[in-house]
């Protein structure tokens, strides 16, 4: 199975109020079409290590590669160019412009890359939002849905560039257990009918013992990387 992402010697630190090492030599690899999780209490580093993954916190020691390329060291530019490319985001709270449609928040990564035209990016949207249940709702202002299927429309948004990661921070942190499972069920079908690679940082026991492996983490350090006993369907 070819490795998508891997991550040598991360270490990260914060130096307000005090000096603190927040991420403490981390090593590990994810696989392509994984689904994978990361779990840990409050504080324990998760999402800061996230946002390293993402290459939107460049202030790190350690390597990170994504897809064969070296990542650290690179200008804001290029891991710009990177993440439009070849990486996706689906957070909590789903950041879609309140005035545009459905279809256009949908769009407007595609729209940046510039590598296809607008027709094409407008069709290519389309069947992102019926892949996620949302054609019948591409022209409603994503002001006017409800918060499940705001989330859905973050989710299109995200495979919009058919990104080779879809990065997840607390995906289901915002919805009910109805939407959560909606949610968790395309993380599914996306790693593992698009072989996508999935990695979500979560609280949700349930979802992240629906992924392939779960990654512990206990105060900045990984406590242990394992295989659901129980694997399968989201309770």
């Amino acid at each position: 199975m070819a490795t998508v992402l891997k991550a040598e010697n991360i270490r990260k630190k914060f130096y307000q109020p005090t000096e603190f090492e927040v991420l403490r030599g981390l090593d590990f690899e994810v696989n392509e079409g994984e689904f994978f999780s990361i779990t840990g209490k409050s504080g324990c580093g998760k999402s800061t290590l996230l946002y390293i993954l993402s290459t939107m916190d460049t202030d790190y020691e350690g390597k990170l590669t994504i897809k064969d390329e070296v990542l650290t060291g690179k200008k804001q530019n290029a891991l710009a160019a990177f993440r439009n490319e070849h990486l996706g985001f689906v957070f909590q709270f789903h950041f879609l412009l309140p005035e545009f449609t459905a279809l256009k928040n949908v769009m407007l990564p595609a729209l940046k890359l510039g590598k296809y035209s607008e027709e094409e990016i407008e069709h290519r949207a389309m069947e992102k939002l019926k892949w996620v249940g949302m054609d019948s709702f591409a022209t409603k202002n994503a002001s006017r849905l409800s918060g499940g299927q705001q989330q859905r429309v973050a989710i299109a948004r995200a495979l919009i560039n058919q990104p080779a990661i879809v990065m997840g921070d607390e995906p289901t942190g915002n919805l009910d257990k109805a939407n959560s499972q909606i949610v968790f069920e395309l993380f599914q079908k996306l790693a593992k009918e698009n072989n996508q690679t999935i990695i979500a940082v979560t609280h949700d026991l349930d979802f992240a013992a629906g992924s392939d492996r779960i990654m512990e983490m206990v105060d900045g350090t990984i406590a242990g990387i394992s295989t659901p006993a129980q694997a399968g369907p989201y309770i």
